[in-house]
């Protein structure tokens, strides 16, 4: 097992600086009509929405998170067997650099298994009983044990699209503290075994004031929708899936993996 934290950006042929500079092009126009098209986009999909508006979900509306429960212990094994081993979970920041303002180096982490409709599939044969479970999901479009070390705040921030709704199983929860979410003015907190259904694109913030280490299987799924709805969410998902944001994620985790394995070499 790896015994320190991989350099991603040495398993890639191009200077990390050029690779910096390629993937920054064009992105602040994607970025202005993003921000312009959400908040309509938005308005839409929450007229043809299916389920609830809330801020956070009723999970008898969402009957697939039943199985979830069922096989949670099998779920957590796998995490604790394969994402919580040292080095092994990268930190979002470094995934995702468009995370960095929220995720600070070292206490976020994540192992994926989806992103953005994107199988990783050497991380998924790792977790034989996870894989096969988060398949069935309906609309599944991420999927990643979310790992928050001791002291850990995440600061308020929201989600990009109403199209998508996440789902947090948890895990392992410390009790020697507390460790919450405020979604809107909602307070909340995780059980182990027990998934919580929210909208983040609600305004919402996470605390690990505990001693141990956080761990939940986090789902983002696509919102049941009536049209229109549905065709502006799925035209917004499909632009997000092909923008240098997803793409440059989707190279990093991939890097990650190479890196590890030229370690264990």
């Amino acid at each position: 097992m790896p015994s320190r934290i991989p350099d991603i950006t040495a398993v890639s042929g191009a200077p990390a600086d050029s690779r910096r500079l390629e993937k920054a092009r064009g992105r602040p126009l994607i970025v202005q009509l993003g921000k312009r098209l959400r908040g309509p986009f938005d308005r839409v999909i929450a007229s043809s929405s299916l389920v609830p508006n809330d801020p956070v979900l009723d999970v008898r509306d969402f009957p697939w998170t039943a199985e979830l429960r069922a096989n949670w212990q099998a779920i957590r094994d796998e995490a604790v067997a394969v994402a919580l081993q040292g080095g092994v979970a990268p930190s979002l920041a470094t995934i995702s650099p468009d995370h960095r303002a929220i995720a600070e180096v070292n206490m976020w982490k994540s192992f994926f298994l989806w992103g953005y409709g994107y199988p990783i599939e050497e991380n998924l044969a790792q977790c034989p009983a996870t894989a096969a479970l988060v398949e069935k999901i309906p609309g599944l479009n991420s999927a990643f044990f979310s790992i928050l070390e001791p002291g850990t705040h995440i600061p308020a921030h929201r989600g990009v699209t109403k199209g998508l709704i996440t789902c947090h199983l948890g895990l392992i929860v410390p009790h020697d503290g507390d460790v919450r979410m405020r979604v809107d003015e909602r307070i909340v907190r995780w059980a182990e075994g027990e998934t919580l259904v929210f909208d983040d694109t609600y305004d919402h913030e996470v605390w690990n004031d505990t001693s141990g280490t956080r761990v939940v299987l986090l789902i983002q799924f696509e919102r049941p929708l009536r049209q229109p709805g549905k065709w502006f969410a799925d035209l917004f998902l499909n632009v997000a899936r092909r923008s240098a944001f997803v793409q440059e994620a989707r190279e990093n985790i991939l890097s990650w993996n190479a890196a590890l394995k030229a370690m264990d070499v």
